[in-house]
């Protein structure tokens, strides 16, 4: 592991973000132009303490050992793109992760800079594959914790088609219709990705289980979803109707997703209470790891 260039490129990488650009305040009494250290550690869900030893890059027999999720998390929070990102992971002597799908993938900084942006939205970013890879504490108020899962489970479309409980975010009546849009957006997610092994394999396996999937996935319906109305059943604010967009990034395999009502709705009353259920939320678990981290790192994503 070449720490003292580990830790030179986290430096460089740090000291060109501006606060502004992840949502943090400039302060009067900023001395330097790009983050502090701390702020990076707590963009990447990690300890003051552990950020600053990765950048001091000290011996090698005392060196801590950054895990392929660590790096992707700082990968994140350092708005990396994907060269620099391979890089980090040379530097760190950990395999490039092989896809771009999946928990563990690598976000567009196109579509984290926006969603950094929608601080009164609940919001979040997934796969085409329907993986949560980051999301705003209102999207987790909203939406609820996922189990914490990898390979096809980390899928909601695998989830909704096998997991039962996984439903119980929409009204039953609602079912039917989500069963259909989920079918349809992976009709053209399997089509975009080609021969692609990941995909490939989740259909089958949802064909041998789920009658309904095999039915559906028969009728060659496609569709991808851009934008959706959808009843969210909350268990303290109860049924919430809203708007969900999709906005896709250039190659389709990523997208974020925001959630809007009209102004003066009752959904749009629902949202506003959202931050306040959150924070109550948030102290009763006080002391726990940020919550705003991949699926991978804290398994708390849906």
């Amino acid at each position: 592991m070449n720490l003292p260039e580990l830790g030179a490129f986290l430096r460089t990488r740090r000291d060109r973000i501006r606060p502004a650009e992840v949502g943090l305040p400039q302060g009067p009494r900023r001395r330097v132009p790009g983050l502090r250290r701390e702020e990076v550690a707590q963009l990447a869900g990690l300890s003051a303490d552990y950020y600053t030893e990765l950048e001091r890059g000290g011996s090698a027999k005392n060196a801590v050992q950054p895990s392929a999720q660590t790096l992707a998390a700082l990968a994140r929070a350092l708005r990396l793109n994907g060269d620099e990102r391979d890089h980090l992971f040379h530097l760190a002597e950990r395999p490039i992760p092989p896809s771009a799908h999946g928990p563990s993938a690598h976000v567009q900084p196109a579509l984290l800079g926006l969603l950094d942006r929608l601080s009164n939205t609940p919001a979040r970013v997934i796969t085409d594959l329907h993986e949560t890879l980051v999301e705003n504490d209102l999207a987790l108020t909203l939406l609820g914790r996922s189990p914490a899962q990898r390979g096809p489970a980390a899928s909601l479309v695998y989830r909704w088609f096998t997991d039962p409980q996984a439903r119980e975010i929409y009204p039953a009546e609602d079912h039917p219709h989500h069963s259909r849009v989920f079918v349809a957006d992976l009709q053209a997610a399997a089509a975009r990705r080609g021969r692609d092994a990941e995909v490939t394999k989740m259909v089958a396996v949802l064909r041998r289980h789920s009658e309904e999937f095999a039915a559906l996935w028969d009728t060659h319906d496609v569709a991808v979803r851009r934008m959706d109305h959808k009843r969210i059943v909350h268990p303290m604010l109860g049924v919430i109707e809203l708007d969900c967009h999709n906005l896709l990034s250039e190659d389709g395999r990523q997208r974020l997703l925001w959630f809007t009502a009209p102004p003066g709705s009752r959904g749009a009353e629902q949202l506003e209470l959202l931050s306040v259920v959150g924070t109550q939320e948030l102290s009763a678990t006080e002391g726990m790891a940020p919550e705003r981290l991949s699926a991978t790192e804290s398994g708390s994503q849906r």
